[in-house]
């Protein structure tokens, strides 16, 4: 944290205190005391004063969080990259709530690799193929694979049938998420999201699905898919919003990342991975209730 070159405050403690108004102001001294923040010349005294321009370091505190009781699994491992595959409930980064309890600090510990990053990123809820950097110099060109769209990828997910639905479909519609808003919505306007979306086998009145994106908007295959009126099973947000507890591991998502396909940016080679986990509805109906 950088400390403004101006202010009229006497001592660290002090603007640290306006600074963060969400901690408590006891706990910032507390951590001062401790030797938690540190400056260029080692630990901050409670008593220090403010100087200008200068930086101090500290961890932030990290919440309770729920174990998400499923390993991550590691598909692929080389000096540039590594792809594994998430499992439900574990988010990919940390955010908010969830710090500890996230794909990248998992894997930075068991692979003792601490400057791993990652090349994109799967909702918590999303199981599947999740890619990571393992030397900071080639980050960049790896994510802008992503952001450039030159990786395939491929989604399976179990939704109901619907016989009067026309399949395979291209489905091209605007979708937004407003800050603060936890849904996107579906908005007339210029198309900003684009799925192919096929059947690949159904039994039962259930489907197993194959979704293709072409962009990769906020929540795009659950909002197509609840549009097309075959929500994803196990979908909390579409297409009606459910209330569900953090340690609440029933029921997942039936959404899976199944493939990733690209030419790698540092060998030139076609690299393509594919998810070894299954979905529980279709691998195991009777569990669901199907």
């Amino acid at each position: 944290m950088r400390l403004p070159e101006v202010g009229a405050w006497a001592t660290v403690l002090e603007h640290l205190v306006e600074r963060l108004p969400r901690v408590d102001p006891a706990r910032i001294e507390g951590m001062l005391r401790e030797g938690r923040i540190v400056g260029v010349d080692g630990p901050v005294a409670v008593d220090a004063p403010y100087v200008p321009g200068s930086f101090v370091w500290f961890h932030r505190d990290l919440p309770e969080e729920v174990p998400v009781p499923f390993e991550v699994g590691v598909v692929h491992r080389d000096s540039d990259i590594v792809v594994v595959d998430k499992p439900h409930f574990l988010a990919s980064i940390p955010r908010g709530r969830h710090v500890v309890e996230t794909a990248l600090v998992r894997l930075r510990r068991q692979l003792g690799i601490p400057e791993l990053s990652p090349a994109h990123r799967l909702d918590r809820v999303t199981a599947g193929l999740l890619m990571f950097v393992v030397r900071p110099e080639l980050r960049g060109r790896y994510q802008t694979l992503f952001r450039d769209r030159l990786v395939v990828k491929e989604y399976e997910a179990v939704a109901p049938v619907d016989p009067g639905l026309a399949l395979p479909v291209v489905v091209r519609s605007r979708i937004v998420k407003e800050r603060g808003v936890i849904t996107a919505q579906e908005v007339p306007g210029v198309v900003n999201a684009v799925t192919r979306v096929e059947l690949v086998a159904s039994r039962g009145g259930l489907g197993r699905y194959r979704l293709v994106p072409e962009t990769g908007r906020t929540h795009q295959l659950r909002v197509h898919m609840a549009g097309l009126g075959v929500p994803i099973l196990g979908d909390d947000f579409y297409p009606v919003l459910r209330e569900k507890a953090l340690d609440d591991f029933s029921r997942p998502l039936q959404l899976l990342a199944r493939v990733l396909e690209f030419v790698d940016p540092v060998s030139g080679v076609l690299r393509r991975f594919e998810s070894g986990l299954g979905l529980g509805a279709w691998e195991s109906p009777g569990e669901w209730g199907c």
